[in-house]
């Protein structure tokens, strides 16, 4: 997360001349520290800890709930409502999802028999996700209000990334704290001093945190929430064919059969 600020930072340097996000008010900052506080470390910290209870094939099926959470949090908290062709969508989409999820290892089948607090760490991380991500919405709002009309065309694609750079300060203080407190400072040094996946760590906050969350919080602002994390649930069946070429893990037919309905799914949003 500290790669990823530094990024934001060389970014805004370049856009606004400053190394941080200019023109931010008061409440941008907030609602987009809450959101932090909530999608970056709540939310990351239960899915981490989902994938070690669970593991990652259950912690990713948990995590289709994050839509529905999205959903259900922007009518609450925005009163953005979805039509019924939406929820029809969105519903494909996650039985798309699951499906193919399901299938990604044929020794083990559905089962209710999973601990208990795995259940609860993966409901977790799909409430931050879904939550966090309404949140930035309302912080990201603020901001494009925040800043000049005369400003704004030029500047309104980045926002998103100046957003998530305040999201970021809020989740790389509450994960130094919690390191700190659980007294698990020692393991960033052993990490720092493994060259080789320090070098995939760079590449993944390049792809992920910096360029993946900037442009999921531009998804929000021009579209429904719900609608844009339904389509950021595509996660796992993007990554099918990479994790075959990288990894040689087997793409299954049920594996293929969810990904295609997943994109029908998707399309659907788009023509009904």
């Amino acid at each position: 997360m500290g790669a990823t600020l530094a990024l934001s930072a060389l970014l805004m340097l370049w856009v606004f001349e400053v190394p941080y996000p200019a023109y931010a008010g008061a409440q941008t900052w907030s609602w987009l520290i809450a959101s932090g506080i909530v999608g970056y470390f709540f939310g990351d910290w239960c899915l981490f800890n989902s994938y070690l209870t669970v593991g990652s094939r259950y912690g990713q099926l948990f995590m289709t709930l994050a839509p529905m959470f999205t959903a259900l949090s922007a009518w609450i908290m925005i009163g953005q409502t979805l039509g019924w062709t939406s929820l029809l969508a969105m519903a494909v989409t996650l039985l798309g999802i699951a499906i193919s999820l399901l299938g990604r290892d044929k020794q083990h089948h559905v089962s209710i028999g999973l601990p208990l607090k795995g259940v609860l760490f993966g409901i977790g991380a799909a409430v931050g996700q879904g939550v966090g991500l309404v949140l930035s919405k309302i912080g990201l709002d603020h901001y494009i209000n925040d800043v000049p009309p005369t400003v704004l065309e030029a500047t309104e694609g980045v926002l998103p990334f100046a957003s998530n750079m305040i999201r970021c300060v809020a989740g790389f203080a509450c994960f130094t704290a919690w390191m700190l407190l659980s007294r698990q400072a020692g393991r960033m040094r052993t990490s720092i001093s493994d060259h080789r996946g320090l070098l995939a760590m760079t590449v993944a906050v390049f792809s992920g945190p910096f360029i993946g969350v900037g442009f999921s919080l531009m998804a929000v602002q021009y579209t429904a929430a719900g609608i844009a994390s339904t389509i950021m649930a595509m996660t796992p069946i993007i990554i099918l064919l990479p994790s075959w070429w990288l990894f040689g893990q087997p793409v299954t037919l049920r594996g293929v059969t969810g990904a295609v309905i997943s994109v029908i799914g998707v399309s659907l949003f788009f023509l009904l």
